[in-house]
């Protein structure tokens, strides 16, 4: 079979069946599942998808709540809710013929961490901290502490044991990896040498703490001091000695947190688009869940295109295209055949191929007007015909490219379960939207049938 084989290209243009199909109605409905994770790259989806199972597991009888990081609070939109906060917040609208509730809430980052302080520390020592200004900048922003409240606040969500399914919308990190790493590196910060260093004076007491300090410290608080700026660096010293006490509960809280991601009653989900680096990306986080035990329920594939056309390849398009475009391949007006075939253009009878009154002179006062070009309107309604049939040759491209990538990622994971939404025209703002992408990732299957078909 050539390359250029209208049948090869047909071939590749039709949509991957994929060897495992993720029964995701089974996944949401099963009591045993308690968390279900939605990871990805940034841009592919996961609130939307998030917030489409938390519906759909609550029509189905569930309480849940579906728990997001996204700054865009398109989830709140989509919800008919005017903002989301740290608090979960009931959906109005919901089918609950069945028993199920549907709330929502927006990770508030600082105030989960603010929540951690008042809860583990006595009332003077969390005002000092919550006043500190090295804590309100680590707080507000700090290189992975997004991930890390998420965590906490799943941890906390689930130990509450009000919910019977919590759906997370994991951060946008640059990385999906952020969230997994989130716990570790703040264990490595509470135990890295620089706290090490900034905790000594006070475990030692003192005026012997401060003599170790000035003897023993004075070069290495001094370029600190320079480096960081020395009311900077008082900031962290003070900050670490009230926060002391805590650490301890940073480290358990994470472990226990990492452990429930382990446990039998989580579920990850990893959505990508049908794109290399998305497809990538998702592959690495595939293996990345395997090597730290973590369980895996498949692939959700969002913005899958497809076409009812796909009998015609794009090569076959793309010829009948230039036929419409290019007379001299085909003559499409008709030639000389069109004036033959015309009342009253029979060929003159001494040979001259001219109409009868054609003869007389055109230079005369009573010369009739230029007859209008007949074939304009079928010109144009070629060339109308030619476009769509390029835009159609665009399309089975696209197709046969985004069937390729499925095909490298499932040769190289056949074991993932993979479930597929079709690419929409525009983006989801209600509940409808959410409903009808639920129901299309619970089928499996790119484009829903036209009711009563």
């Amino acid at each position: 079979m050539s390359p250029d084989d209208p049948a090869r290209h047909q071939e590749s243009a039709r949509r991957l069946t994929p060897a495992r199909v993720l029964d995701v109605d089974r996944l949401l409905e099963d009591p045993r599942n308690r968390i279900v994770v939605c990871c990805g790259s940034g841009g592919v989806g996961k609130t939307t998808t998030a917030a489409a199972l938390g519906l759909r597991a609550a029509e189905r009888g569930r309480k849940v709540v579906v728990l997001t990081i996204d700054p865009a609070r398109r989830l709140a939109q989509s919800m008919g809710i005017d903002s989301l906060d740290n608090t979960p917040r009931r959906v109005k609208g919901v089918d609950d013929s069945a028993g199920g509730e549907l709330h929502a809430m927006m990770l508030d980052m600082k105030r989960t961490f603010d929540e951690i302080v008042e809860s583990h520390a006595d009332p003077d020592r969390a005002a000092a901290i919550l006043g500190n200004p090295f804590y309100q900048s680590l707080s507000a922003g700090f290189a992975g502490t997004q991930e890390y409240m998420a965590m906490e606040k799943l941890g906390q969500l689930r130990a509450k044991d009000e919910w019977d399914l919590i759906v997370v919308d994991t951060p946008p990190s640059r990385s999906a990896l952020d969230f997994l790493d989130a716990p570790k590196r703040l264990g490595s910060f509470l135990d890295g040498k620089l706290i090490r260093v900034l905790l000594a004076p006070a475990k030692v007491g003192g005026r012997a703490g401060m003599k170790f300090l000035n003897v023993g410290m004075s070069m290495m608080t001094g370029v600190l001091g320079k480096v960081l700026g020395g009311p900077f660096l008082k900031d962290v010293q003070t900050f670490v000695a009230a926060m002391d006490s805590m650490f301890g509960g940073f480290r358990t809280r994470a472990d226990a947190t990492y452990k429930l991601l382990q446990a039998s009653g989580t579920a990850f989900l990893v959505v990508a688009a049908p794109e290399r680096e998305s497809l990538r990306e998702a592959a690495y986080f595939v293996e990345r869940l395997a090597a730290e035990d973590m369980p895996l329920a498949g692939l959700v594939l969002n913005r899958v295109h497809g076409s009812g056309a796909d009998r015609l390849s794009a090569e076959r398009a793309l010829a009948a295209a230039e036929n419409l475009e290019d007379a001299r391949i085909v003559d499409q007006n008709g030639g000389k055949a069109g004036l033959r075939s015309s009342p009253g253009n029979s060929p003159d009878p001494h040979g001259s191929s001219e109409p009868a009154d054609a003869a007389h002179d055109d230079s005369t006062p009573d010369a009739a007007p230029e007859a209008p070009d007949a074939g304009a309107p079928e010109r144009s309604v070629d060339a109308l015909a030619a476009g769509l049939l390029r835009l159609h040759a665009e399309r089975m491209h696209l197709l046969a490219r985004e069937q390729r990538t499925r095909d490298r990622f499932t040769a190289r994971h056949p074991e993932v379960a993979v479930t597929e939404v079709a690419a929409l025209p525009g983006d989801v703002h209600d509940l409808a939207g959410l409903r009808d992408i639920g129901a299309r990732l619970a089928t499996g299957r790119p484009e829903l049938p036209e009711p009563g078909a």
